[in-house]
């Protein structure tokens, strides 16, 4: 297995969260969202199609890279989502170390509005200006799409399986899905989550701390 190269990156602890009480006997869990893509950057909605990171996103991957020197000297399991942005991500981001894949770590299925300018929907919607959605609301309404409880189900059904200090690289909503259940949180409120690039997220004993390298 292909490691970093040697040297500590320092970890700064950026903020730390908790939720409620933690899911019983899970392990520790380093999740990594993928750097941003052209996608990201226009405000299309992506789901489960693909487009490749930007310059940005592949700046954010190297920063989780520095963080993820010291981690993967200890060779926790590696899983990632098998969509390309997370590859992508996952290949600088654990410096070419053997991960496996999951399908349970894909993004939200988004339906109808997979491809459409978050914008567009926006301006489609005026019912959503008061009620001002949270991004993971919006595509759990997607006509066609997955919706919330499969998705929330599917993540669950991943961590269930968890048996040992693990790192995730997948998406954002999922991520924010993910974090909250390994927090203790209430999944309905998950989109209220921060959802970082470039940053890593240490589960721990039911507390989120987002992990920043120091320079």
């Amino acid at each position: 297995m292909h490691r970093g190269e040697s040297g500590t990156a320092a970890l700064s602890p950026v903020t730390t969260n908790e939720l409620g009480p933690p899911m019983a006997t899970l392990p520790t869990i380093w999740f990594l969202r993928h750097g941003q893509t052209e996608w990201n950057r226009e405000r299309r909605l992506q789901g489960h199609l693909d487009s490749p990171l930007t310059a940005q996103g592949i700046a954010d991957a190297e920063r989780q890279a520095r963080l993820m020197q010291p981690i993967l000297r200890d060779n926790p399991a590696l899983f990632v989502s098998p969509l390309g942005r997370a590859r992508q991500t996952a290949e600088i981001a654990l410096a070419g170390a053997d991960y496996r894949l999951d399908d349970r770590l894909k993004e939200i299925h988004a339906g109808d509005w997979q491809g459409a300018l978050m914008d567009d929907l926006l301006t489609s919607r005026p019912d959503w200006a008061a009620a001002r959605p949270t991004g993971l609301e919006i595509y759990q309404a997607a006509p066609g799409g997955e919706g919330k409880d499969a998705f929330v189900q599917r993540i669950q059904s991943f961590l269930d399986d968890l048996t040992e200090p693990s790192v995730v690289v997948a998406h954002g909503l999922l991520g924010q899905v993910l974090r909250t259940l390994a927090c203790g949180g209430d999944p309905d409120r998950a989109g209220q989550m921060s959802n970082r690039q470039g940053c890593v997220y240490l589960l721990e004993d039911g507390r989120e701390t987002v992990l920043e390298p120091d320079t």
